[in-house]
């Protein structure tokens, strides 16, 4: 059958849920343009990232600073320059070669749709999908399209798009909104609106759940680039109007200085080695099978001390064994088969659960369902009403029997203290509610499984333990089953534990999330309020998980990791994907992290000395009579040796340190003592070359050399403790600078040292190590003092 819609061009059918489109249908669908489309990469494209890297407030302005150069004819000053196109390769190259790995991570993890075509099954790309495409969606997929159902129930939350978290119930003739994911039950719908005409595209141009990083880097970096831009301009007009007007000087020196004293304040290289730095993390985590989804979610990895653990799919390998059926009524274990078997295949269900029923189950006798009620994480429960035999319902014996569960404790607790997961089916001669309970439940028999533990999960316990790192087991698992397993795992606590279910208030569950390590018969909405509660106690909460029961809990930690495996759901609200959904590989990954923002801080210490000591002596000699000391070449030579080539050098070094502190204190503190030092040493010198009557010339290569050696020094110190490859760093870097000065003076503008200079030089080495010293204890007594 088939309908013009309101657009001529729009051809509509109307498909059997059980045979959907035929071929020639689909055809004539993407003939018209009607297909879904190729959803927008998550990543930049090369265009973008060439224009980014290339066009930037900072390359913009050393381009300008280069055309004053150039118009006053200094040329070997544009050495910078050089620099500036070295950083800004390296950048754009790392980050296309981290553009390429994600792409190709992604594609593997793209969505993927079931439909009915031909009468048949088939899973396509979503991006495939065509108008009036049959849907087939179950428990924890993501609908990918706006569509009505045709047949079945289910309940969907649609939070991600709506914002209210309760899931709402849909049944035939209901719309789905794109961006929804199924928390229960199952169904065929009809695709109603495809690309940008679906809901969630036109309200948020993606479904995607996208979370503001909580990146300190990325505030600190934002905020020097402000300062540094407000602060760039007035002081380069004052510092030229001075070196004109005031000094007198002829216009070449005075745009050479200036432009010297300008080039020093620009950050460029520390936002460059940020991104350098974080995306060569993600290649590297890439090799690891995991796929970043948010560049800056390897900062707060790095800082995390607790980390929340779903059981299932996460310590074990997310499939059931079912290993026995123990009747609790007077009932032959025929009659106990048949009625489990009949209610594991009247579910359309394919969980874990029902599965390991299902393969130890004989053939259902062919009982007649009447109505069911999905699982969900919620009610802990699911049911069926079959002809003639009344209410089935299997689930949680506590949520089934509630007040009446006394009855049965005993026998439950001596299997879930074994270790099983137990279940419980109980029968009921009335039938089943909407969504409620049927009356008259008596229980019937429990059904025993067992869970499987992932290969290397002790291991990756074992590490995160001797990091420091507390670890919590959140399950909506019995505790004793959970606390059980988690013992298996080898998880230290493991005694420590709680039911959740017997925690009736906000306040009892935030008090005992600190206090406990497992915790059994958590809802959903109870795993957000234990994240909740853990970052009120100013922890920096990570939490893996793979199940739609996991989203508001993954939403809401510092950092979401999913398993590829698990939900689509899952997958779409979580900063880093497990490709393996191997937990075992966490360790490598946080390790990763530790790496990244360890060496990020070692290095960005080196360029805001460079910043902070540029804009400290500028400043310094706007007021100054004597001319400002320092060339843009001889800038150059500088950072080379002392900041650019060792920052980066540095920040890919192997480094698996706990992180301690803010990110900003721990730069600042590495960087004050430089930089003050610096600039003491250059306000030392002029007042010592107007009493000892030193030429510009001759000032001016003293500045340089004390410079340069105090540079090192700080190099030095960010080296420490020397290995193999930092001792080379060093030698070569030194070595680079004292040769730089011998074979090629008239390059870097410096003179012969003359018997005088070297008679300050000694004395001013001395100071700078002295006062570094000094500066350094004066910093350290403030940050304890604090």
């Amino acid at each position: 059958m088939m309908m013009e819609n309101n657009n001529s061009y729009c051809k509509r059918f109307h498909p059997d849920y059980s045979s959907g489109l035929n071929s020639d249908q689909v055809e004539s669908q993407r003939t018209h343009g009607l297909a879904n489309g190729e959803e927008e990469s998550g990543t930049r494209s090369v265009g973008q990232i060439i224009r980014s890297n290339l066009i930037t407030p900072f390359n913009i302005l050393n381009l300008a600073l280069a055309s004053l150069i150039i118009m006053v004819g200094s040329y070997k000053n544009l050495l910078f320059l050089g620099v500036i196109v070295c950083n800004t390769l390296i950048g754009t190259i790392q980050e296309i070669r981290a553009k390429k790995m994600i792409d190709r991570l992604s594609l593997i993890t793209a969505p993927k749709a079931h439909v009915i075509r031909d009468g048949k099954e088939n899973e396509i790309p979503v991006s495939e999908l065509v108008l009036d495409d049959v849907l087939l969606l179950s428990t924890g997929n993501q609908v990918c399209a706006d569509c009505i159902i045709l047949n079945g129930d289910c309940e969907a939350d649609e939070s991600l798009i709506t914002g209210e978290s309760d899931p709402v119930s849909k049944k035939n003739g209901d719309s789905l909104l794109s961006g929804s994911f199924l928390v229960g039950g199952s169904c065929r719908a009809q695709v109603e609106h495809i690309g940008k005409e679906n809901y969630a595209s036109q309200i948020a141009g993606s479904v995607r759940y996208l979370k503001k990083p909580n990146s300190e880097i990325m505030t600190w970096t934002n905020r020097i680039i402000k300062i540094t831009g407000f602060a760039i301009l007035p002081i380069g007009v004052l510092m030229f109007y001075k070196q004109m007007a005031v000094s007198g000087q002829a216009l070449r020196p005075a745009v050479v200085g200036t432009v010297a004293a300008l080039i020093g304040m620009i950050p460029e290289g520390l936002v460059l080695l940020t991104s350098v730095v974080l995306a060569v993390g993600v290649l590297r985590l890439s090799r690891h099978k995991a796929l970043v989804q948010e560049l800056y979610s390897i900062e707060t990895l790095a800082h995390v001390d607790t980390l929340c653990l779903d059981k299932t799919g996460t310590l074990t390998q997310g499939t059931l064994q079912a290993e026995a059926v123990v009747p609790l009524s007077d009932i032959t274990k025929e009659q106990a088969e048949e009625a489990l078997s009949s209610l594991a295949n009247a579910m359309d269900d394919n969980s874990p659960t029902m599965t390991a029923i299902r393969e130890i189950m004989p053939q259902p006798p062919g009982w007649t369902c009447t109505g069911k009620i999905a699982f969900s994480s919620a009610r802990k429960w699911s049911g069926a009403c079959f002809q003639e035999k009344g209410s089935f319902v299997l689930g949680a014996g506590q949520f089934i029997l509630k007040d009446q569960f006394e009855t049965i404790r005993p026998q439950v607790e001596k299997y879930a203290n074994r270790g099983k997961r137990v279940l419980l089916l109980a029968h009921s001669g009335n039938p089943l509610g909407d969504h409620d309970l049927p009356e008259g439940l008596t229980p019937m028999l429990l059904v025993l499984l067992s869970d499987r533990i992932r290969p290397g999960v002790r291991e990756a316990l074992s590490y995160f333990a001797d990091q420091g790192v507390e670890l919590k087991v959140i399950s909506g698992d019995d505790v004793r089953t959970a606390a059980s397993i988690a013992g298996k795992a080898g998880l230290k606590s493991s005694d420590r534990c709680v039911d959740a279910s017997q925690l009736k208030s906000e306040e009892e569950l935030k008090e005992a999330a600190e206090r406990f390590t497992v915790f059994g018969r958590v809802t959903p909405q109870q795993k957000l309020t234990l994240i909740q509660a853990l970052k009120e106690k100013e922890h920096t909460v990570a939490m893996t998980g793979d199940g739609v029961n996991d989203v508001p809990a993954l939403k809401e930690s510092d950092c979401s990791v999913a398993m590829a495996s698990g939900s689509d759901a899952a997958r779409t609200v979580s900063q880093i994907v497990l490709m393996d959904s191997d937990f075992s590989s966490m360790p490598r990954i946080v390790a990763e992290g530790r790496r990244c923002i360890n060496n990020l801080q070692r290095s960005a210490s080196l360029f805001l000395v460079k910043a902070i000591f540029s804009a400290a002596i500028a400043v310094f000699f706007l007021f100054l009579a004597s001319a400002y000391p320092f060339q843009p070449i001889q800038f150059t030579l500088i950072n080379a040796v002392s900041i650019g080539t060792p920052s980066f050098l540095l920040a890919l070094e192997p480094n698996r340190d706990r992180l301690h502190g803010s990110f900003i204190g721990n730069v600042m503190k590495q960087s004050l003592p430089g930089a003050v030092t610096m600039t003491l040493n250059i306000l030392l010198l002029v007042s010592l070359s107007s009493y000892l009557g030193f030429s510009a010339a001759e000032q001016s290569t003293l500045a340089v050399l004390i410079t340069g050696y105090t540079g090192l020094l700080i190099l030095f110190k960010v080296c420490l403790p020397f290995n193999t490859a930092r001792a080379l760093l060093f030698a070569s870097m030194t070595a680079a600078f004292i040769l730089a000065l011998v074979f090629f003076p008239a390059v870097f503008e410096v003179t012969a040292p003359t018997v005088p200079m070297l008679l300050i030089l000694v004395p001013m080495f001395l100071f700078s190590a002295s006062a570094m010293a000094v500066v350094y204890h004066f910093i350290e007594r403030i940050l304890l003092r604090n």
